[in-house]
């Protein structure tokens, strides 16, 4: 049994043109780069599309990469700036997201370090929500994360949730979901 190639390699090796080695990049990293977009709420056909220009960044940039380069790292930024550039373009973006990415951002990290790049706030954003009880994590994706921006009837009606509960709820959650990001911070 042969160790699979580190990523590298597998960029070398597509820099002399190797089309297995290409393939064994997109297999690598394909689920984790369409993941991205679906984690804001985007319909699948603009995740495909971010995939393939997250993709054509890579190799348009092959020649760029560095030994030290985290490819991971590298195509989770591509596809979360395009990403955001859809998001922008069709004004779908969602200003909890934006808040809480923004409040980060404002502070440095530890030992006043540069602030965290965008990516790793969405990523830091992503743990949280996925640290929240079913209930709270299913409320808050369907009131900010949903691209139909349903009414709080709406959110009400599709969760089996009182009207009159879904603010109360909303506040309730957004704060168990502050500490949870404070925590992490």
């Amino acid at each position: 049994m042969t160790a699979s190639p580190s990523d590298w390699e597998l960029i070398l090796a597509c820099r002399a043109g190797g089309a297995e080695a290409w393939e064994q990049i997109i297999s690598r990293y394909e689920r984790l780069v369409y993941s991205i977009p679906l984690s804001y709420g985007l319909p699948r056909d603009d995740a495909a599309d971010v995939a393939q220009t997250t993709f054509l960044a890579l190799f348009r940039s092959l020649g760029a990469l560095r030994p030290e380069t985290r490819l991971s790292a590298w195509l989770a930024t591509v596809a979360h700036r395009q990403t955001r550039r859809i998001l922008r373009q069709s004004g779908r973006e969602h200003p909890i997201a934006l808040e809480i990415l923004d409040e980060r951002l404002s502070h440095p990290g530890p030992e006043g370090s540069a602030p965290l790049e965008r990516w790793e706030l969405v990523e830091w954003l992503h743990f949280g929500l996925s640290r929240l009880n079913e209930r709270c994590r299913r409320l808050l994706l369907a009131l900010y994360f949903d691209q139909a921006e349903p009414s709080y009837a709406e959110v009400a009606a599709r969760l089996g949730l009182p009207l009159g509960s879904i603010g109360p709820g909303r506040a309730r959650c957004l704060e168990q979901l502050r500490q949870i990001l404070k925590s992490r911070a």
